[in-house]
């Protein structure tokens, strides 16, 4: 297109809609690599769409955004097979807007994300276009190729299974940051006695290394042998709070770098999940706040 009005628009309405974008991609990735990657071909395709036959621009670039990261999310799924250890979602610091928004904040959490990652991509794509972000049903169809009829026992299918791994009560956010406190106090101190009281009976400790720094390869399950990994820590770390995926969480720093980012997932008066990331290759957004939106 060569007309530098109709250029304008086009770029005007990329940029409008950039962090949502973003935030779609990401959601249905778990990577911030990968969501930018997708952001870079919905903006070379946009480019080439004539924009003043597009009624809703917000939707079309949407249904881009979801079609190229449908195919990135099976190409993913093929990375994963090989990866080394446990694969956890990348890790963003999030800014406090995000927390306000229980909905998104929820959708982006590292448990979330992790649920997410158990459903088929046209089900996480329909779920999280669907509960997340409100898209018609008959647009989901049109990024996805399916009927609406289809779309919508995917939506139902997706909604169970997601509401069966979710916590079993809601945890305000007072909730998380006390659970929070009180464990970063518990690690800090190596208070063995003390962490088996906030730590839940079955917790599950996941550390991605990614095969490039030490980790874990498999997860470390039970209160007694999580708590006791988790206080040989206290000697060797720094600890220090931190908004990450619009949730309280910490980062772990050792002489001063940073090490690791450390996610919480709490039901009831107990942490159920610890998710820490360890890999340098998913840490490298971690210097900046990155703009999340619905």
């Amino acid at each position: 297109m060569n007309d530098p009005a109709g250029v304008d628009v086009v770029t005007e309405a990329f940029v409008t809609h950039r962090n949502l974008l973003f935030t779609v991609a990401y959601e249905l990735l778990g990577s911030a690599a990968d969501a930018e990657d997708v952001l870079q071909e919905t903006w070379l395709r946009w480019a080439g769409v004539d924009v003043e036959a597009v009624r809703d621009h917000r939707a079309y670039l949407v249904r881009i955004v979801t079609s190229q990261a449908l195919g990135h999310l099976r190409r993913l799924g093929r990375r994963k097979e090989s990866y080394v250890g446990p694969w956890l979602p990348e890790p963003l610091l999030t800014s406090p807007d995000v927390a306000d928004d229980v909905e998104l904040a929820d959708s982006v959490s590292m448990a979330m994300l992790l649920v997410l990652e158990t459903l088929t991509p046209v089900e996480r794509v329909v779920f999280v276009l669907r509960e997340v972000f409100g898209v018609a049903y008959e647009e989901i169809a049109d990024a996805v190729g399916k009927t609406p009829a289809t779309v919508r026992q995917t939506a139902h299918r997706a909604r169970a299974h997601v509401a069966a791994q979710r916590p079993r009560t809601a945890v305000s956010a007072a909730e998380s940051r006390g659970a929070l406190a009180a464990f970063q106090e518990a690690v800090e101190t190596g208070d063995l006695r003390r962490l088996l009281g906030i730590l839940a009976p079955d917790v599950v400790l996941l550390t991605d290394g990614g095969g490039v720094v030490r980790a874990a390869l498999a997860p470390i399950v039970g209160a007694d042998e999580v708590a006791r990994v988790l206080c040989r820590l206290h000697s060797t770390v720094s600890l220090e709070p931190a908004q990450v995926n619009g949730h309280p969480a910490l980062i772990a720093r050792q002489g001063g770098e940073l090490d690791s980012v450390l996610a919480l997932r709490v039901d009831g008066s107990l942490i159920t999940g610890l998710y820490a990331v360890r890999n340098p290759e998913k840490l490298s957004r971690m210097d900046r706040v990155t703009a999340l939106r619905r």
